[in-house]
C-alpha cells in the first residue's frame, strides 16, 4: 500500500519519549527512498505515455492521467514523511549539541544512534558554535535562561589552589571556601563538579 513504509517511519519517531532519539532506522528510511524512485519511475513513464498519445498532460482526464496524479501525490507524501523524520532528529541533535556538546564529548550510546550524516552534522554544528564564542570571546550557553543577579555565591569542592585569574580579579579557591563570582566565571568550574552554587 502507498505511504505504508513512511507512515511507519513518522509514527516510529513519534512514539520516542520527548527529546530522546531512537536508533536511526536506516534500513526503513531507504526502503522509503527505494518507494519514491518506484513512484517517480512510474510517473515518469506516464507522463511519456500520454505525450506520445498527443494527450495534455494536465488537462486530460484518462486513467493514466489520474494514475500519475496517484504516483504524483504519493511521491510528495513520502518526500514529507523523510524531511519531518530528518528535521525532528536534527532538531534534537541541535539541542544535544547546545546542552552537552560545547563542553563534553556525547555519551557513546547517544552517538551509536546517529546516522553517519546527523554526525557529521553535529560536530559541524558544534565547531561553528564553538567558533562563533570564540569569536566574539563570549559563551552563549552558559545560561540558557538570563540570570537576576551576574554574581552568584559558590563554595569550592575541591583545592583548586591559589593565582587563579578571573576576569575581573585573582583569587584563591581553597576546598571548602566561599566566594562571591561572576556567573560566567564560575560556570566552566560548577560544570565540571569543582564548584557548587549555594543559593541564597
Amino acid at each position: 500500500m502507498h505511504g505504508r513504509k513512511a507512515y511507519e517511519l513518522v509514527k516510529e519517531f513519534a512514539s520516542g519519549e520527548k527529546g530522546h532519539l531512537k536508533i536511526f532506522n536506516n534500513e526503513l528510511f531507504e526502503r522509503v527512498i527505494e518507494e519514491c524512485n518506484e513512484h517517480h519511475n512510474a510517473l515518469q513513464s506516464l507522463i511519456r505515455k500520454m505525450q506520445e498519445e498527443g494527450l495534455e498532460v494536465l488537462t486530460a482526464r484518462t486513467a493514466d492521467h489520474y494514475g500519475a496524479l496517484i504516483h504524483h501525490l504519493s511521491l510528495i507524501r513520502n518526500k514529507r514523511c523523510l524531511m519531518a523524520y530528518v528535521y525532528n532528529r536534527a532538531d534534537i541533535i541541535r539541542d544535544l549539541a547546545w546542552k552537552v556538546g560545547l563542553l563534553h564529548e556525547l555519551p557513546r550510546e547517544i552517538q551509536e544512534k546517529f546516522s553517519d550524516s546527523e554526525e557529521q552534522y553535529f560536530k559541524d554544528h558544534s565547531k561553528s558554535l564553538k567558533s562563533y564564542m570564540s569569536q566574539l570571546s563570549l559563551n552563549v550557553n552558559v545560561d540558557m535562561v538570563p540570570p537576576k543577579d551576574p554574581y552568584i555565591k559558590v563554595r569550592v569542592l575541591e583545592d583548586l589552589g591559589s593565582g587563579i585569574i578571573l576576569s575581573d580579579k585573582s583569587a584563591n579557591f581553597a576546598r571548602h571556601s566561599m566566594h562571591f563570582l561572576k556567573r560566567t566565571d564560575a560556570e566552566q568550574y560548577i560544570a565540571r563538579g569543582l564548584m557548587e552554587e549555594l543559593t541564597s
